[in-house]
């Protein structure tokens, strides 16, 4: 899928080979191991040219202790804009999204919004992401369900959002970003050692 461009003020003028660049980086950027990433549309007026992917992680049980982990997806968009605008410092910014459900007792607890930017925080460090000016919120979510879907389990999630200007090799930002989200699902850290799988 080509670079796409978003309210170029040429619109017969190429992308920057600087966004070109770092569009190429964010597609061959490696992936948690479960992680499903793909390309997707990026959001329009935003900036004149974007990349966006999202990412699933199934819920599944774990084989150990048959806990059920919860569901995450996620979206990361790089936002490329020559005119710098303001708060970014630059010419990109990284726009960040995760939703997981979360175990009732979790959901439950006040220091979910702290521990979830805190774990956003430490895997994007530990991915080697660099970035200034970064800012978000944390959202806790619970649903219960009433007349014919009464049945229907009471669901229970966080949802974090994220910007940031990303310095350094952008590979390390996505990679911070899919490990985050396993994170808020459950998952842990990947040890160190062990490599990342590429996406196919």
């Amino acid at each position: 899928m080509p670079p796409t461009r978003r309210g170029a003020p040429d619109g017969d003028a190429p992308p920057p080979p600087a966004f070109v660049a770092a569009a190429a980086a964010v597609r061959a950027a490696p992936a948690r191991p479960g992680v499903v990433v793909e390309e997707v549309a990026p959001p329009r007026r935003i900036a004149p040219y974007a990349v966006a992917l999202t990412g699933h992680l199934p819920a599944e049980e774990t084989p150990d202790d048959d806990i059920a982990r919860g569901a995450a997806d996620g979206r990361f968009v790089l936002l490329h804009d020559p005119s710098c605008p303001a708060g970014w410092g630059g010419e990109q910014r990284v726009v960040a999204l995760v939703t997981a459900t979360v175990e009732p007792d979790l959901a439950g607890d006040p220091l979910l919004a702290d521990v979830a930017w805190a774990w956003l925080v430490d895997e994007l460090g530990a991915a080697g992401a660099l970035l200034d000016e970064m800012g978000g919120t944390v959202t806790r979510v619970s649903s219960s369900s009433f007349g014919v879907l009464r049945d229907r389990p009471a669901g229970d999630q966080v949802e974090l959002r994220a910007s940031w200007s990303p310095r350094g090799p952008l590979q390390n930002h996505v990679e911070g970003w899919t490990a985050a989200l396993c994170r808020l699902a459950g998952v842990p850290p990947v040890a160190p050692g062990v490599l990342l799988l590429r996406r196919a």
